[in-house]
């Protein structure tokens, strides 16, 4: 879903920063805005926003991808500095990626709970 849709008054800059590592599972990605809110205002917004969102999880700490793999957890970390707001957000890509999500509509789609089905551990990967 685009900002825009979110907030149709979003005028700023979204910048991506790409990220690149040596790990086998697990995207990071990395982003800035221009920001006057201070943090703990962008914090209470975004937990807000995401509360009815079991898998979205707002980290105080630097997240790091072991947290997430082999979870259909999504770890969104904020920081300001000063008037940009840094973003970043992590998935495990084969759990939170494609399969997971599809999961998760079929559940919504279906009237199951949104969680059925994505607790469970990989064994294989």
């Amino acid at each position: 879903m685009s900002v825009k849709k979110l907030q149709p008054g979003f005028d700023k800059e979204l910048n991506l920063i790409p990220v690149r590592g040596n790990f086998s599972r697990g995207i990071l990605a990395s982003m800035y805005t221009i920001c006057t809110l201070d943090i703990t205002n962008v914090k209470n917004l975004f937990r807000a926003y995401y509360q009815d969102h079991p898998f979205v999880h707002i980290s105080d700490k630097m997240p790091d991808l072991k947290q997430v793999v082999n979870t259909n957890k999504c770890i969104l970390y904020l920081e300001k500095f000063e008037d940009k707001l840094y973003i970043i957000s992590i998935i495990d890509n084969l759990i939170k990626g494609a399969s997971g999500q599809a999961v998760q509509n079929m559940n919504l789609l279906f009237g199951f709970h949104q969680e059925a089905g994505l607790a469970l551990k990989s064994i294989a990967f």
